[in-house]
């Protein structure tokens, strides 16, 4: 997909690194360069219409997964018509929404789609399994990660790959997600952003 790597290939990526760089800060730009090959993707979550596609062609061109968080991007619509221009003119690898509309749109237009939920009590976890039975996204992302036994429960009715993000301060908050099922978590801080140390634990 524009030219860096299958879905298949992209979940290998996910399991093998494990982590994902959720850029907020453009002072945070190299640092994530630098570490590419231990990082499964990028997660943009700043910029605006008139420079996202410079940091996305960047990231890119290291051979980074970008994935763009819609509600984060200034300027830019998500409508039909935005995505279309998303799609082919800025050309992220995929993107992140919280809206079931606008994941299924993005399915439709070739991008890989990543669903991000919010879990603040059990009425969430049904949520997520009747928007996911609707929208099929490609990837969950779960927030926050802080409540790693909510990971088992979401995966016992769905197979998709499993990220997560939020409060993570510590390495050992990293592994405690890892260890009760999660593919990958993203992080902000890039003290996150290296490989497990250790063989971790299978649930």
């Amino acid at each position: 997909m524009h030219g860096l790597m299958t879905k298949e290939e992209f979940y290998k990526r996910l399991t093998e690194h494990k982590r994902i760089a959720s850029v907020k800060d453009p002072r945070h730009i190299e640092l994530a360069l630098k570490r590419r090959n231990q990082l499964s993707g990028i997660f943009l979550l700043m910029g605006h219409i008139g420079v996202v596609k410079g940091y996305v062609n960047v990231f890119q061109e290291h051979g980074l997964p970008v994935f763009m968080h819609l509600e984060k991007i200034g300027g830019l619509s998500t409508d039909h018509y935005g995505l279309d221009y998303l799609a082919k003119s800025i050309r992220p690898y995929g993107i992140i929404s919280t809206k079931t509309n606008v994941v299924k749109n993005a399915k439709k237009m070739g991008l890989l789609t990543v669903q991000r939920f919010f879990l603040v009590d059990s009425e969430g976890l049904d949520n997520i399994a009747k928007s996911i039975s609707q929208t099929e996204p490609d990837i969950i992302e779960l927030m926050p990660a802080r409540i790693p036994d909510m990971i088992c429960k979401v995966k016992s009715f769905t197979s998709i790959p499993i990220i997560t993000g939020g409060l993570l301060y510590e390495e050992s908050h990293c592994e405690d997600c890892l260890n009760h099922g999660a593919t990958a978590i993203s992080s902000s801080r890039p003290e996150l952003w290296g490989k497990p140390g250790r063989k971790l634990m299978q649930i």
